[in-house]
């Protein structure tokens, strides 16, 4: 049983740290949204991710840099677990470790921070204006073509913002993994 100890160190918060943030994105990308949309009438849908994603990227965007300060660093040589060297956000900064813990950390980081405060608004707004053209239209925007001008020109704009915010995801996911790997090593 792990000492009450473990609770002042930050270790254990960096671990749970990224087991969350790996956890979320696995769930949230492959089986979540993957089975809502699958379960749900499509203006559901839309409200639900509405809803998710504002929470879903601020914890995304939080969670690598409570990795950044919590950085567990490298054992000291011959010394054991008890002494560590490059800890904390200096550790990040470490020459050794730009590439294989700076890069992948700051990665998640942007990856998320973009789909907070850009795309995922934007690809938001882009569904309200497609929602309004729709009553205009008095056609869904996913409904057979022929579509008005308006709504092909909003369909294509959300196309490429949902695409990019995807691939920011994956982005996100590819250095969350690499880092798991940097970190695997360090336990």
């Amino acid at each position: 049983m792990p000492s009450l100890s473990s609770f002042a160190d930050p270790r254990t918060y960096h671990v749970l740290s990224y087991g969350t943030l790996l956890g979320s994105i696995i769930f949230q990308s492959f089986i979540g949204g993957v089975v809502a949309f699958k379960a749900l009438p499509r203006p559901q849908f839309s409200t639900l991710q509405q809803a998710i994603f504002p929470i879903f990227f601020s914890m995304q965007t939080a969670l690598p840099v409570v990795l950044a300060l919590t950085y567990p660093g490298e054992k000291a040589a011959g010394i054991g677990s008890l002494l560590r060297t490059n800890e904390g956000f200096g550790g990040l900064l470490a020459e050794q470790n730009r590439w294989t813990v700076m890069v992948p950390v700051a990665t998640m980081f942007v990856t998320s921070l973009a789909n907070l405060v850009a795309v995922g608004p934007a690809t938001t707004r882009v569904m309200r204006e497609r929602k309004h053209q729709e009553t205009r239209d008095g056609k869904k925007s996913y409904d057979a073509a022929p579509h008005s001008k308006e709504m092909q020109r909003l369909n294509r704009s959300f196309s490429r913002l949902h695409g990019a915010s995807s691939l920011l995801n994956v982005a996100g996911l590819l250095a969350m993994m690499l880092y798991g790997v940097t970190l695997s090593e360090r336990l």
